[in-house]
């Protein structure tokens, strides 16, 4: 058996952050994934080049049954803290879009970062290893079964993720350690993910896949009501972009999304102007408030606007305006995990410290990450709670007593 003060499960980013800064702290880490490889979706993320955090990061951007839990880990580890580890290893990066900030070269300069920062706190790496049963020893620790050996640890942090891209490893790993030792989990589903509809009423806009613009999309009514203003994706199955993945994770099952496919015009009151002056045809004129494409698909579906401008009825236009700019539907579903990018819900927060990223009722076991109920917006969100999550849960691993633990008898 092989004794540690930490064992920590999963090295995306939260668990690679948090082994970097306990093993700094002076603890004896073990991290182990059952991977070969660390850090995927670092290294698939934001075109290869990993939108790493948002220099705006609040409270404010995250979802989940209590949105408030995250308020003390970004309190106490925000984006300025990361953007300075950043730029102390001479990573050049830049902000591409509403405080979005990207690597110049490579996500791989910040998997190397994440990696020396492990090295420089002594961290042991097995991978690939895989865990098996985990057993809570006489005196508090833990005792973990793995394909390398028996592991005793003092202290337990899963960092599995969730079940997102499940093509680069997404396992329920996390949540059935949850649930083993009696924390609740939160409904869990596919967020920052396209939506699509039903093949018959799609087929009208299906070929207007890869057609993009700038879109207000909400959904949810009175308090409930959430808008981003984004970019939109027309694709064969659906709608994607990012203003259909900040939706995503506030759209629920059988509820409708609201488009407004030209929020910088007032459509109704340029074409009835163009009325009064034009010959052109309606899908002309609408094409200079709209991509030509989508003014030709919606004109295409209504005798009245297939003619000049100047004899189409006000009434039509009138509606046509509306619809561009209150466009109602309800998704039948989204592409799932496989295109996920994050999960929503997870551990609990109810059964978590939000100081410390403990179990509440089971010492020295902690969870941080992806697996935890709290969900980002797009735009380096998601990264940023791992990494103040994983500073979170590493200072409180380094203040509390150290033990060996030993088994319990079977």
């Amino acid at each position: 058996m092989q004794a540690f003060d930490v064992a920590i499960i999963g090295a995306g980013a939260a668990g690679l952050f948090c082994a970097g800064v306990a093993g700094q702290l002076g603890l004896k880490v073990l991290l182990v994934d059952h991977a070969e490889k660390v850090a995927e979706k670092i290294r698939i993320s934001g075109g290869g080049r990993s939108n790493f955090t948002n220099r705006d990061a609040t409270p404010a951007n995250f979802v989940g049954d209590n949105p408030h839990f995250c308020r003390s880990a970004l309190s106490r580890y925000g984006s300025r803290d990361f953007i300075a580890l950043v730029q102390r290893h001479g990573i050049p990066f830049h902000e591409k879009h509403k405080g979005q900030l990207f690597c110049d070269r490579s996500a791989e300069d910040l998997i190397g970062m994440l990696l020396a920062e492990c090295g420089a706190g002594g961290v042991t790496r097995w991978q690939p290893c895989r865990i098996g049963a985990i057993r809570s020893a006489a005196n508090g620790g833990y005792c973990l079964d793995s394909d390398r050996g028996e592991i005793a640890a003092g202290a337990v942090v899963v960092a599995t993720g969730g079940l997102s891209i499940p093509k680069i490893g997404a396992t329920d790993f996390g949540y059935r350690i949850a649930e083993q030792f009696g924390l609740r989990l939160t409904e869990r589903r596919p967020a920052l993910v396209p939506l699509t509809f039903d093949g018959a009423g799609w087929e009208p806009y299906a070929g207007l896949a890869g057609l993009a613009l700038p879109v207000r999309i909400e959904t949810g009514a009175k308090k409930q009501k959430t808008a981003f203003d984004e970019d939109l994706l027309f694709t064969h199955r659906g709608l994607s972009g990012p203003a259909v993945l900040q939706i995503s994770s506030f759209w629920t099952e059988g509820s409708a999304i609201r488009l407004d496919l030209a929020p910088a015009e007032a459509i109704a009151d340029r074409l009835l102007d163009a009325k009064r002056r034009s010959q052109r045809l309606v899908a002309n004129e609408l094409a200079a408030l709209l991509p030509a494409r989508l003014a030709d698909a919606w004109t295409a579906r209504d005798a009245a606007l297939q003619r000049p401008i100047d004899q189409a009825p006000g009434k039509a236009l009138a509606q046509l305006a509306e619809r561009l700019q209150r466009w109602e539907l309800v998704p039948t579903g989204t592409e799932g995990y496989r295109k996920a990018e994050v999960t929503r819900g997870g551990v609990d927060t109810r059964d978590l410290s939000s100081q410390t990223m403990e179990a509440s009722r089971q010492q020295g076991l902690y969870f941080i990450g992806e697996v935890v109920d709290v969900t980002g917006w797009l735009g380096g969100y998601n990264f940023q709670w791992a990494w103040s999550s994983g500073h979170a849960c590493a200072q409180a691993l380094a203040a509390r007593p150290k033990a060996t633990p030993q088994p319990v008898a079977e």
